[in-house]
């Protein structure tokens, strides 16, 4: 397969099934590639060295502007770009900085009893659910789980979990390399819904303020001066929750799906909780919840060898940078045994994912949980792989209980 091949595949509706045997045909032709006027990383050395480049700058309001002048007719698109994902330092600087101290290590370890509650608790739920001994992981726990740990860290109501993982849906979609007409309302629509909801949620933390990141970024925003716009408080709510449950349930789903694949290492985790860290890290390198990023070139550069002019667009595929064998041996075997393990899945440098403590954490504890829960945990059918790439993970994973311990 050529290059502008492989770039095809991967910029294809479908790409998300598979889209790794793209990468290493893509990945021949060098760490970087130029192709259609933008550039393509697939080396984990190149990968790494773009994420971490003060010079990299993201597709932030600037841009939009350049390329789609009508993209604020779409709150979709326009709630991300008032958030941190899509600012570029100084205003990322900014606005990381307030969300940051809820993110910490130190505070998510001090979160492991709660979500080992919660993990407890989902799986009573998931036993309940379950008819004929037979039931969708995904509906069941890993997108349940997600929400309502950054629910309750953000303040959001238990009554209201229910609500998001069709807003988020419809609403990250434009996160996606391709977006269709009915997408784009789709995700209109969500952001709409979704403003109202924190609009009156706001409202409610300000009358009764609580130790949550809406009363602590409302706060900030009511405190004048520059710290917190409207438009920005509501783009980083909107960014916590949805993208934030959304990739922690990738890597749940993902996980266990490599797992049923691979019983002897299922035992092993079942048996050895304490392994878990090893395993997290191995799943988020062999089929990460988030497969790229962008970047544009902030002036000329050069990347692995090749001149990138100013302001190209740049996209690199973390999954493809995991699979790097410059960087890893054998990467396209599942090793949770394997030292020296560097992903890229959360990213590097100044974006690196303020998440990433959050979602090693819950995978560390509920995989080993549920694996005990259910130590006659099967496949039941074929699951099916979402339509997305850049979030790729599960629609459904329909699993088999067995006896629950």
């Amino acid at each position: 397969m050529d290059a502008a091949a492989a770039v095809n595949v991967l910029l294809s509706p479908g790409a998300g099934v598979d889209p790794y045997p793209a990468y290493t045909a893509l990945r021949s032709h060098g760490p970087v590639v130029a192709e259609g006027g933008a550039f393509f990383v697939t080396g984990w050395q190149a990968a790494d060295a773009v994420l971490r480049d003060p010079a990299m700058i993201v597709f932030d309001s600037d841009l939009l502007d350049r390329h789609w002048p009508e993209w604020r007719s779409n709150r979709g698109v326009a709630l991300f770009a008032d958030s941190m994902l899509k600012q570029n330092p100084p205003n990322h600087t900014r606005l990381r900085r307030l969300a940051s101290g809820v993110f910490t290590a130190r505070r998510v370890g001090l979160l492991r009893d709660v979500i080992e509650a919660q993990v407890a608790e989902t799986l009573d739920e998931m036993v309940a659910g379950t008819a004929g001994g037979v039931t969708d992981f995904m509906t069941q726990l890993a997108y349940p789980l997600p929400i309502k740990v950054i629910c309750a860290l953000l303040g959001v109501p238990a009554a209201d979990r229910g609500r998001f993982r069709r807003l988020a849906e419809a609403l990250t979609v434009v996160l996606e390399m391709q977006l269709t007409e009915e997408q784009a309302a789709g995700a209109h629509a969500a952001a709409e819904e979704l403003e109202e909801y924190f609009a009156a949620l706001i409202e409610v933390r300000r009358r009764d303020p609580q130790d949550d990141l809406v009363t602590a970024l409302a706060a900030a925003h009511d405190s004048g001066g520059d710290k917190l716009t409207a438009g920005e408080l509501m783009g980083n709510l909107a960014l916590l929750l949805v993208a934030g449950f959304e990739t922690t349930t990738n890597l749940l789903g993902n996980g266990l799906r490599l797992l049923l694949e691979r019983p002897a290492l299922a035992r092993r985790l079942r048996e050895d909780a304490d392994a878990a860290p090893a395993y997290v890290e191995e799943m988020l390198r062999y089929d990460p919840p988030v497969q790229l990023t962008g970047r544009f070139a902030g002036a000329d550069t050069v990347v692995a060898g090749v001149p990138v002019p100013a302001y190209s667009e740049i996209i690199v595929f973390l999954g493809a940078a995991n699979r790097d064998p410059a960087k890893f041996e054998d990467p396209d075997r599942f090793d949770p045994d394997r030292a020296g393990n560097a992903p890229l899945s959360f990213g590097a440098g100044v974006h690196y994912c303020l998440g990433s403590p959050l979602a090693r954490l819950e995978a560390q504890v509920a995989l080993p949980a549920v694996l005990r829960r259910f130590p006659g945990l099967e496949a039941a059918g074929e699951p099916v792989r979402r339509d997305r790439l850049t979030l790729r993970g599960w629609a459904t994973l329909p699993v088999a209980v067995g006896s629950v311990d």
